[in-house]
């Protein structure tokens, strides 16, 4: 059977498909593939745009693990099943009046697919999901279910909280959260240079800051949210604006925007023009999971890398200085962000405040050379790119930008020696 990712990047053959409804269902799959000589890989919205979840044999589904299980309040801590999707979490968690503290601008992305590819959001003071979990079940090689904690198993735990699922099969997780809480989202178009200048001061200021810089412009989407004090009532949009702005303009009209310019190449700067005007100012308070979403409908391709945060104007004035030298057209907006650093052994803000800058392109449309120019500019600033986004990288780059490297691939040759849950992309990055 023929499997393709969300965007189209990545397609493969697959041997089987399974579709395991408990923990002891995942065990008996991944022993029956191994000793077929299978290769196994779990799979929840292949959202990816990398190779990361690809195999040519077993493809475990992991959408019937849903749900909370437990929760601790006193601790703040939630217990869930490794194929809950994200939007799917955020509602279960806000009926029990509880969020995870930060969040990504996708919700489609299963719990353990986001945190095993680092999936992060913007803050300067909070880390990506990862930095939040607790402990968590993982199916080993073997048929093996381990408890891991940094109590238990510490350094399966380190390694496994963003394993890039080269260490088994993840059942459960139990993550940090925290109570539900109310955003306050101011939102407006601004010039680049005026953003720019301000950058500092934005992004330690407010609670959550990051902006969309078009392409062939000098404008700017600036997003700046902050928690609201205890008592504040919530203003949500009105259906007829939310309705106009995430469904129609950004989603419909968009669609039919960058097929016209996939068709006829030359009215891309004047689209890019016209997306950089169309979205105007909009302010309103609602639910935290409400205001960190983005409904993205129209498919694109896309590749984000990590730097020291200070990297981030220089970064993006080359990436400017280049698309405005070269003939490449690009319709899609530039988002950067910022994040908190952590000590997850392969998170992309190890022990550094890091910025990060992502560049897209409509999946209808070649890669060209943007991509490549993006990660030559983003290597000579220290970056390290996003494990699920699109890179060349391998092995000897990433046991370079990472002091715990080692330590990862220590982990997975005790726990995985036969490579059970190997395939080319880990191949790549991780060494054979």
């Amino acid at each position: 059977m023929e499997w393709s990712n969300w965007a189209g990047t990545e397609t493969t053959r697959l041997a089987r498909i399974a579709t395991p409804r408990s923990e002891e269902e995942v065990a008996e799959e991944v022993v029956k593939a191994r000793d077929r000589g299978l290769r196994v890989k779990a799979i929840g919205a292949g959202h990816s745009f990398t190779g990361v979840a690809v195999t040519d044999g077993l493809q475990l589904r992991m959408g019937a693990l849903t749900g909370v299980t437990t929760l601790d309040a006193t601790r703040g801590e939630a217990t869930v099943r490794a194929g809950t999707p994200l939007h799917v979490l955020n509602a279960e968690l806000a009926q029990l009046g509880l969020a995870l503290p930060n969040l990504g601008d996708v919700d489609r992305q299963s719990i353990a697919g986001a945190l095993g590819t680092g999936t992060h959001g913007t803050g300067l003071r909070l880390t990506g999901l990862t930095g939040g979990v607790r402990s968590l079940r993982i199916v080993l090689a073997d048929g093996s279910v381990v408890d891991c904690s940094p109590e238990r198993e510490p350094e399966l735990f380190e390694a496994a909280r963003l394993g890039l699922g080269a260490l088994g099969v993840v059942t459960e997780v139990t993550i940090a959260v925290v109570p539900a809480f109310l955003l306050h989202a101011v939102e407006r178009p601004e010039a680049l240079a005026s953003v720019l200048d301000g950058l500092d001061d934005d992004i330690e200021a407010n609670d959550h800051f990051e902006f969309y810089w078009y392409p062939h412009t000098d404008r700017a989407l600036t997003k700046r949210n902050n928690r609201v004090d205890a008592g504040t009532a919530a203003r949500p949009l009105p259906r007829w604006r939310s309705y106009l702005d995430d469904e129609l303009l950004s989603n419909r009209a968009y669609e039919l925007l960058n097929r016209i310019a996939t068709r006829v190449p030359r009215t891309t700067k004047p689209i890019s023009a016209v997306s950089a005007r169309a979205l105007t100012g909009r302010e309103y308070v609602d639910a935290s999971h409400k205001v960190f979403i983005t409904d993205r409908d129209v498919r694109f391709m896309e590749a984000e890398w990590a730097f020291p945060r200070a990297a981030l104007a220089d970064v993006l004035a080359e990436l400017k200085t280049w698309v405005d030298t070269h003939d490449e057209l690009i319709s899609f907006p530039v988002e950067c962000r910022v994040a908190a650093p952590d000590d997850v052994w392969l998170s992309t803000a190890y022990q550094r405040e890091s910025s990060y800058i992502a560049v897209h392109r409509y999946h209808r449309q070649a890669r060209g050379a943007y991509f490549d120019a993006f990660e030559a500019i983003a290597m000579e600033h220290g970056g390290r790119p996003h494990w699920g986004k699109m890179h060349s990288r391998d092995v000897d780059f990433f046991r370079a930008a990472y002091p715990r490297f080692g330590d990862f691939l220590a982990v997975r040759d005790r726990v995985d020696p036969a490579r059970v849950f190997g395939n080319p992309y880990l191949e790549r990055v991780l060494g054979a």
